[in-house]
């Protein structure tokens, strides 16, 4: 399993446009093509996912994340603020890089528990956070990947 294989190009934002998190939230959720109901829904079950406690783990990184009925597959989107965003991470900096995943309530497979597990594997990398910043096309992110085998 690696991460690029349910990463949507719709979904991939260099450079995020969004000033704060819920703009954030709803910039990356819109390259899912969802419709304004489903994404209404996904927004609420995010929103209220963070304030169960922030998914910005430290280092510039969140993982805003959710099951949902809205989508019937894993979802994943990506997005850089080159200049921060508010995220409440529980290192109290500002969020560069975000990686967005929605999923059904259940899967066969599971595989949510896991692309969550290895995002954020790869965000404890040394050195991710500052190549992530770095990042400026899609092709880029995808080598840095495929080089951190993720």
């Amino acid at each position: 399993m690696r991460l690029r294989d349910f990463l949507e190009p719709s979904a991939i934002r260099l450079p995020l446009r969004a000033r704060t998190r819920d703009e954030a939230l709803v910039e990356l959720l819109g390259g899912f093509g969802l419709g304004d109901r489903a994404s209404a829904t996904v927004i609420r079950q995010l929103q209220r996912r963070e304030t169960l406690g922030s998914t910005g783990f430290g280092g510039g990184i969140a993982i805003p994340h959710c099951r949902t009925l809205a989508v019937n597959r894993l979802r994943v989107g990506f997005g850089l603020s080159r200049e921060g965003l508010a995220w409440g991470s529980m290192d109290g900096h500002p969020v560069h890089a975000v990686f967005l995943i929605v999923a059904p309530p259940s899967e066969l497979s599971n595989q949510y528990l896991q692309v969550l597990g290895r995002v954020a594997q790869f965000g404890h990398d040394p050195g991710v956070p500052a190549q992530l910043c770095q990042v400026a096309s899609e092709a880029e992110l995808l080598a840095l990947l495929d080089q951190k085998a993720v």
